[in-house]
């Protein structure tokens, strides 16, 4: 079967000539397809088609003038010709290159000047090696940093600049360092963090300035200490702590 896509036009907007195609032997013996698998098609789909048919092609390939081929070529060649790729001026290539690679060779890859390659390459490095970036001046390979990296080493994200990045050190940090983050500035992050706490440390933002943080505490505090919160100011958290206080006997809450 056949791409939807009918033209067949190479990268940069010609007709395919099969007929001069140095692998002409390929397409007699179906290896190769016009609008489905070949190497010369600006369509990635088909490019990828044809090196999942023909891998031992791939070497001579790495150093083809589009960057679709030279990308998807990264993913099979050897690995002996990948390291100049680290220096290809897609980032696309870049990746592909050092994902094979070994670690030694594609730590510099922390420091790629496109943000998406920096984002993938925290999938392949350990925490210690992605502790140099919890510094990245882009917040999502932050983010992306944080939802990986051992719990334990979260506390120097605790003062991240973003909120989102917080939140999620937020729900990831260990127990015994939450009460670090009570008085994160975004009520958000503290939320996150009155979820975590346990009822005996939770009286410790029973007087947060925000009412979904407050009517958290008040869920879940001991009743014995619910008393300020049956009068708060927001009526959904007095309407818990009352609950609670009084067993949800509406009728004999005071007035």
């Amino acid at each position: 079967m056949t791409d939807d896509i009918d033209e067949a036009r190479d990268w940069q907007g010609n007709d395919i000539d099969c007929g001069s195609c140095r692998h002409q032997a390929l397409k007699d013996a179906q290896s190769c397809r016009l609008k489905h698998a070949c190497v010369h098609d600006r369509y990635a789909r088909r490019i990828d088609r044809f090196f999942n048919w023909n891998p031992d092609l791939a070497n001579s390939y790495v150093t083809h003038a589009h960057f679709e081929v030279r990308a998807i070529a990264a993913k099979h060649a050897s690995v002996f010709l990948l390291p100049p790729l680290l220096d290809d001026p897609e980032e696309t290539v870049r990746w592909n290159a050092g994902r094979r690679l070994p670690k030694r060779l594609v730590l510099r890859l922390r420091n790629d000047v496109h943000r998406e390659v920096r984002i993938r390459i925290v999938s392949v490095l350990d925490d210690a090696e992605l502790m140099p970036m919890m510094n990245d001046p882009d917040y999502y390979v932050r983010l992306v940093i944080a939802r990986r990296v051992a719990p334990a080493l979260l506390a120097a994200m605790i003062g991240d600049a973003e909120p989102e990045v917080r939140r999620v050190v937020a729900r990831r940090i260990a127990p015994d360092r939450l009460l670090r983050m009570a008085s994160d500035q975004d009520a958000l992050v503290r939320l996150e963090i009155a979820q975590r706490l346990t009822p005996e440390t939770l009286p410790r933002l029973r007087y947060d300035p925000d009412w979904r943080v407050r009517y958290e505490v008040a869920s879940r505090i001991a009743i014995g200490e619910l008393a300020d919160l049956t009068e708060d100011s927001d009526g959904f958290v007095q309407e818990m702590a009352r609950s609670r206080v009084y067993g949800g006997r509406s009728g004999e809450y005071p007035a």
